[in-house]
């Protein structure tokens, strides 16, 4: 039998990790629990995000082979979100795979898509 292991966190790369944070907290609703110039995360008790300095770190071409990861999130409202999201500092690119989400970057370049609530 195969040891079970319980998921803790998420780490990013990224070149500005408070500012990452920042960005993330205020679209999560988590808190800021930690925030230095290397290292910065945000949860909301059980879930965490961490945000790694790497400064040399590049953004993948939207779409194509070289994205890792991405995040989803559910908003009860997926057009306000995204406005909101864009006044935050985030874009939108233009290739768009389907229909009821949006794929969004954020301000480092990491995607992320804003999905509806399930009916």
């Amino acid at each position: 039998m195969t040891t079970t292991a319980k998921l803790i966190a998420v780490t990013i790369d990224c070149a500005e990790p408070r500012k990452l944070a920042d960005f993330y907290a205020k679209v999560t609703g988590y808190e800021v629990q930690y925030a230095e110039d290397e290292y910065a995360g945000i949860s909301d008790g059980t879930v965490n995000i961490f945000f790694q300095r790497v400064p040399d770190r590049k953004p993948a071409g939207w779409p194509g082979p070289g994205k890792q990861f991405h995040l989803d999130f559910r908003v009860p409202d997926v057009a306000k979100a995204v406005q909101e999201y864009l006044d935050l500092g985030a874009t939108k690119p233009e290739f768009q795979p389907g229909d009821g989400w949006v794929v969004l970057a954020d301000p480092e370049g990491h995607l992320f898509c804003v999905c509806p609530e399930r009916s």
